[in-house]
């Protein structure tokens, strides 16, 4: 094993999307073009199973010196209702496009900290939103929260409006971690909002952990899942920590020096898995850990499990609106990416127009293979045509999987591959050999995150 590590531990996508965004086809995209994509993809898909939407809350009090989403520091309380307020003129501008009441079947704030918002600006936010819309059968809506600053008010809220899920951001509970990566909050923390919410009638809630931090160790490693099942959430997403300092500046205060070494980062993989299993949770997808009651699992075995911007999701829809800072929109043929700054999105927003400044329209190609890199992804085998076969991309990616067959990641046949239980842990190493954008422009530069 540690020789198959070694040889895959290059960078690679994570593949929430195909084509990844480095890979977009971005000279000659419009918002026109996006409009037109948007509405085509609302009229097909809207009765049948309705959209998604990704609500992204930038702000946070204090900078998590690990973390790579698009952030905004400040402790300034004042830029909460501008922002929401922005938000809802872009909510308006897609109404306009959709031309009938939408109906929507998967919402989820992300950050930033959602739970910087108050509750009661939270509530305005998504008073703003249903108002215009329906609520599909099966509707889920679900949140990010700082264990630190989650209120009663906040999960009191949530629940009247319809969340029955949320994730915290635990990391580590070792101290000496906390403090190199910023990122402080106590088990007494997590336990009040975990308890708290369960009183509420919250269905589902998730931690994240993340393994390969700065000063990490075993000892402290183990103490934190120890903590973590006697919570026992009921599901758990067990990542691997992504050093891209070029990308986040924040990582640079520390160095590679303070990073575990690639046995230890393997060893702590290991002990991950190893303590997850053994304490009631099954591996599904990729970095994802639940219990058997949990409708990730339940997704994964009847072979509905979905994967988008995102992460895994036991819902699908084909059209994910993304409304705020940096959010990516997906109509399943075209990709579209906000504006990254706060200034820049309220100017854009309060002039009318939609903030987008990038996208991707895909072509045949790019959607062959999309499906390919989801059926590896969520349900561990694909399989294809003999006319897909003879293409030349595809059939290049094939030859580069057949050196993967050799280690035994994946077996694979004349029209049909599998991912074996081995391959589980290289699942964007099996991704990227039939990427076939990827291997035509080889990155020159730092541009992803190592595997493992």
């Amino acid at each position: 094993m540690n020789h198959l590590i070694s040889k895959y531990h290059v960078p690679a996508p994570r593949y929430t999307s195909y084509p990844t965004v480095p890979y977009w086809n971005t000279a000659g995209f419009t918002v026109n073009d996006w409009e037109k994509a948007v509405s085509k993809s609302f009229r097909e898909s809207n009765d049948k199973e309705g959209i998604s939407i990704y609500i992204h809350l930038p702000f946070c009090e204090s900078l998590c010196t690990y973390c790579g989403c698009n952030t905004r520091i400040t402790k300034n309380h004042k830029v909460e209702s501008p922002y929401i307020e922005a938000l809802l003129k872009e909510w308006q501008l897609y109404l306009n496009v959709f031309e009938n009441r939408p109906v929507i079947k998967e919402l989820h704030l992300g950050g930033g900290t959602p739970t910087f918002f108050s509750a009661a600006n939270l509530k305005m936010l998504m008073d703003g939103i249903l108002q215009y819309a329906d609520l599909h059968e099966e509707a889920e809506f679900s949140f990010e929260a700082h264990p630190g600053n989650t209120s009663d008010a906040h999960l009191v809220i949530l629940k009247r409006l319809g969340f029955r899920r949320l994730s915290l951001g635990i990391q580590d509970f070792d101290p000496q971690v906390q403090l190199i990566i910023n990122r402080m909050q106590t088990y007494e923390e997590v336990e009040q909002v975990t308890l708290k919410a369960r009183a509420l009638g919250y269905t589902s809630i998730n931690y994240d952990l993340i393994y390969g931090l700065p000063q990490q160790r075993i000892e402290g490693l183990s103490d934190t899942l120890e903590s973590v099942l006697k919570l026992k959430p009921d599901r758990i997403a067990f990542y691997s920590y992504a050093h891209v300092p070029w990308v986040k500046p924040g990582q640079r205060r520390y160095t590679e020096q303070d990073l575990p070494s690639p046995k230890l980062k393997q060893d702590l993989y290991e002990l991950g898995c190893k303590t997850l299993k053994a304490g009631g949770y099954l591996d599904v997808g990729m970095d994802h850990y639940t219990l058997v009651t949990d409708s990730l699992y339940e997704a994964e075995i009847k072979g509905k499990l979905h994967r988008n911007f995102m992460g895994y999701t036991h819902q699908y829809s084909k059209l994910m609106v993304g409304l705020g800072v940096s959010s990516i929109s997906d109509t399943w043929t075209a990709f579209a990416q906000n504006v990254k700054t706060v200034e820049e999105y309220l100017k854009i927003v309060n002039a009318g127009q939609l903030p987008v400044v990038k996208g991707h329209l895909l072509n045949e190609k790019d959607m062959a293979i999309r499906k390919h890199i989801l059926n590896i992804m969520c349900k561990g085998y694909t399989y294809w045509t003999e006319e897909e076969a003879a293409s030349p991309d595809f059939a290049e990616g094939l030859q580069r999987m057949r050196w993967l067959a050799l280690d035994g990641l994946v077996f694979l046949s004349e029209d049909n591959l599998r991912v074996t239980p081995l391959g589980k842990r290289f699942l964007r190493n099996i991704c990227m050999a039939l990427d076939y954008r990827y291997w035509a422009d080889q990155p020159q530069t730092e541009l992803f995150s190592l595997t493992g």
